[in-house]
Order: structure tokens, then sequence, then C-alpha cells
């Protein structure tokens, strides 16, 4: 399957919506799943007394998730199909674990968000839809999943189809964007395969689609980034004059012979050489880890950007928007560390600007703390400069995170420039 293309999913929704039956239903009809992983599910299905296979388990990897049911952490799968290849990412559903949606949803170009057809759109919905919006997810599925719970209606169907298109519509997506799909997890019914059970549903069935979404465009038509994780130096005999550069590229292209410039100090040298593990290449893209080779000695060390094409902007204050993933409320002046790529600073948040309501859709000015999960913007003034691109121009670099100086734990992802949803009037169709 080397040579298809390529779609990064993921799933959120609210608790029990069916999201990891889904999935393994997705696995299992695409005939995805080994032997053995099958025999493992089938064996704790029936310590659990069902008497058919429990497809959720193909995702549920954690022994603490099959005890309970549910998803804790984000659960990577691999599949694929004659058409395309898929990476996809099984997110948790309860509001504590929104962190891991955040994760999961990072770099998805898709994002199948399922709802109750009993429950339609609640709170959580709201909120992971608030959260795809922000991290620039360009393209959503609403699953209506369980629509035989009631007994495939075609009323209730469309009900929860509008509902959450409005919802949808203010957090800035188009009708196009969104396409809602009726589907039954557990039985199959317009995953895969048309059920004939909804002969009143003329769209794709939720595979069909996932093949033929259009992706969006490659990271390699971005201007080139390159933020350097280590500098080597063998320092041997027949390596004596050998300095690398080595790292992942982040966006764009690179090519022997290009001028590129150091960030932030704005060194300016040219690449001489490309080195892989599998020897020197001409040109190398996005994801790609290569070690660069400049013809300038320069200063250049781990956490400078490589750049070439139009520049980030390099800065020490950055407004940025945040999702809050501590159980301690974020308050203006706490210190954080910031890491950015490869490079890790010290900085201040020295104003909390606004918070985001994702279930009222508006915005509170000038909030005094944001508390777990919540989404608001600040502003950070950092110890040292940072060459960053906004967001909604670069995921990669246009991302960060906020440390905990004192124990390292993860405070909340920050996303460069990205402003919150400004809402006008919304019409209810």
């Amino acid at each position: 399957m080397s040579h298809t293309e390529l779609l990064r999913l993921a799933t959120a929704g609210s608790v029990d919506d069916g999201k990891s039956t889904l999935v393994g239903r997705l696995l299992y009809d695409t005939k995805s799943v080994l032997a053995d992983q099958m025999d493992a599910v089938l064996r704790a299905s029936v310590d659990r007394g069902m008497a058919t296979p429990d497809l959720s388990l193909l995702v549920d990897g954690l022994r603490s998730e099959r005890a309970q049911g549910i998803t804790i952490d984000v659960a990577y799968r691999y599949f694929a199909t004659p058409r395309r290849s898929f990476v996809l990412a099984d997110t948790p559903g309860h509001v504590q674990y929104t962190r891991n949606t955040v994760t999961g949803a990072s770099t998805a170009q898709l994002a199948v968000l399922l709802v109750d057809a009993r429950k339609g759109v609640v709170a959580q919905t709201r909120r992971h839809a608030a959260v795809l919006a922000l991290l620039g997810v360009p393209r959503l599925v609403l699953a209506v999943n369980k629509i035989d719970l009631v007994g495939f209606a075609e009323s209730a169907f469309r009900l929860i189809a509008k509902d959450f298109m409005v919802h949808a519509i203010a957090l800035g997506y188009a009708e196009a964007d969104v396409t809602a799909i009726p589907v039954s997890a557990l039985d199959g019914d317009n995953v895969v395969d048309r059920s004939a059970r909804t002969p009143w549903y003329t769209g794709p069935t939720l595979l069909s689609f996932l093949e033929t979404v259009p992706v969006a465009p490659d990271p390699h038509d971005a201007p080139f980034r390159f933020p350097v994780q280590y500098v080597i130096r063998p320092r041997t005999p027949e390596h004596a004059d050998y300095r690398g550069y080595a790292g992942q590229i982040a966006a764009g292209t690179v090519a022997v012979g290009d001028d590129v410039v150091v960030l932030p100090a704005g060194r300016v040298s040219r690449v001489t050489r490309i080195d892989t593990m599998d020897g020197p290449l001409p040109r190398a893209g996005a994801g790609r880890s290569v070690t660069l080779l400049l013809s300038d000695d320069i200063d250049v060390g781990r956490g400078d950007v490589i750049v070439a094409g139009t520049p980030p902007r390099v800065a020490d204050e950055w407004d940025t928007t945040v999702c809050w993933l501590a159980e301690h409320p974020l308050q203006a002046g706490v210190q954080v560390l910031v890491k950015h790529g490869t490079r890790t600073v010290r900085g201040t948040v020295t104003e909390i600007v606004s918070r985001f309501d994702e279930q009222a859709l508006g915005t509170e000015d000038a909030p005094v703390s944001l508390q777990l999960n919540e989404i608001g913007r600040v502003r950070l003034l950092l110890a040292a400069p940072v060459a960053a691109d906004d967001y909604v121009d670069s995921r990669r670099t246009g991302s960060l995170v906020l440390i905990d100086p004192s124990d390292g734990g993860t405070l909340a992802a920050g996303l460069v420039g990205a402003p919150l949803p400004s809402f006008d009037a919304v019409d209810q169709r």
C-alpha cells in the first residue's frame, strides 16, 4: 500500500457514543485485524459474558480501559484499502481526558465526531467541535451512531445533523466541510457497507467517504522549516571536519545548494549536503529525518531553526491561544517553560486576554483564570526570542507547549497567533 495516498484522521465524541466500536468495525470489516488480535478480543468478550465479539477491544488496549469499557489514552491504529492508507487516532470521551483529544487531533486532516442518536448533540460534542476548529482540522464527519436504537428514523438523524451544522458554522466551518452519516457501529450499518435499513439516506458510507475526501495540502508546499535537534561532530580522523545539524524537516523541502537562514540569530549560509541513514540525498521534504551540512562554520545549536523562503516571525512576546490541561487554574503572572519545536525557553504568562465559551459560542474578556480544559487567549513574555509561524500557516512550527518548571508536567497546548473565534449572528436553519 506504499503507493496509496495517506489520510490522518481522529475520532472524538462524548462518553459511550461508540467511538472504539466504530474504529473496531472499520478495522474488522477492512480485514485489518490479525488472527491473534481477534483471538484476544474473543477471549476478553467471553470473560465479560458477551455472546458476540466486542470490537471496541481492538482499540482499547490498556488493561484499565478493557476493565472499565472506556478509552483513556489516545489509541493509534493503521489500516489501508486499495484506494488509501489511514492513520487513525481514537481519542477519549471523558471531559477529564480532553487533553488527549488535543493530542490526537493535532495532526489530523479530518475528524469523525460521533453522537448518540438517542442523545443528540451534547456539551462534550460542542467542546470537541470547538477544539477541532481551533486546531484547524479542515473537515468533519458527524457520525450519528446507534441509529438502530431510534428505529432508523430519518427525522432523528436530520434533527441532529441540523443542530450540529448550526454549531459548526458558528465555529467557522462551511457546510461543505461537514458531512453527516447515520451509522450503527455495532451492526455495521453504513460503516463499510451501505445499509438497507436506511433507504432514505443516499450519501456515502463512512469508509467510502474517507477513501475519496480530498486531502489537505501537503506540508511540502510550505516554506522550509528545520528545527535543529542535535549537532553531530564525530571528531574522528576520517570525519575531522564533519559538522552536521540533525533533525526532522517540519515543513517544505530543501535541496543541496539552497540558501538558508539560521534563526533566531539570522545567520545566512548554504546547504552543501543532505545526509540520511540511507546515504546522501539531493533533496528532502517534510517528515524526513536528515542531517544538513552548511557551507559556513557558523554557530548553530539545538533549538535553532534553519529556514528558507518566507521567514517566520522572531519575537520574545507572543499572543497565543491555549487549551489549559492542568488540574490547577492558570492565572496571570505564572512562570512556565515554553517548548516550541526543539527549543525550550523560560516565559511568563503576563495576561489572560480572553476565555472562549464553547457551549454558548462567545468570549469573556480579561477573565481571572482558565480552568482545566478551558480555552483562552494569553500573552507570553519569553526570556529569549523564538522563531515561529502563525498556526494557521504551519501547524508544526505554529504550535507550542507550556510546561511546569517545577516538575516538568504539561500545562497547556498553545497555538501561536491563532485568535479565538468571533461569532456573528448564525442562521438557525
